[in-house]
């Protein structure tokens, strides 16, 4: 699998769902910035590493994957929940990758100018995000699972 933007998607998406995703994305951070005054910045910055468009999409991408597996007369449920489990995995890396971010700026912000410390966090957040990407699906091609179909391969737990 490659990474590559689909612009086409954004004609698929229905203006009431993006409209969606904003909504939950501003109060999610509304209520960090809430949270931030009340009880400081080391506290709100737990907060600001919630993904605030994730449960948006997630609940997005299962409805679409279910709809288009019903157009094909095909009962969509459980596809469309593993589809939202990958963007789940995906979103699981991309944290682990801010993680890292987030390490690095904490470290070094002091140390050196802010906008050489901003590149060099975010180039390691984009460096481990992509490394664990590539040895997952490494790990998976070496068991002979394809991306999409590496739940339904697993053995019957007994």
């Amino acid at each position: 699998m490659r990474i590559q933007v689909d612009f086409s998607a954004l004609k698929r998406s229905r203006w009431y769902e993006v409209l969606v995703r904003f909504v939950l994305g501003g109060l999610i951070t509304a209520a960090t910035g809430l949270i931030a005054k009340k009880y400081g910045p080391a506290v709100g910055g737990l907060f600001l590493a919630f993904p605030a468009i994730f449960p948006a999409s997630v609940t997005l991408i299962e409805k679409h994957e279910r709809e288009r597996k019903q157009k094909a007369g095909m009962r969509g449920a459980i596809s469309a929940r593993k589809a939202a489990s990958v963007d789940a995995a995906g979103a699981a890396m991309g944290s682990i990758g801010l993680l890292a971010f987030a390490l690095l700026i904490a470290q070094l912000i002091t140390a050196y100018k802010s906008w050489v410390v901003m590149l060099a966090a975010t180039l390691s957040w984009m460096a481990v995000s992509a490394i664990l990407w590539h040895v997952r699906t490494h790990e998976w091609r070496s068991r002979g699972i394809s991306h999409a179909r590496s739940a339904a391969r697993r053995p019957p737990s007994s």
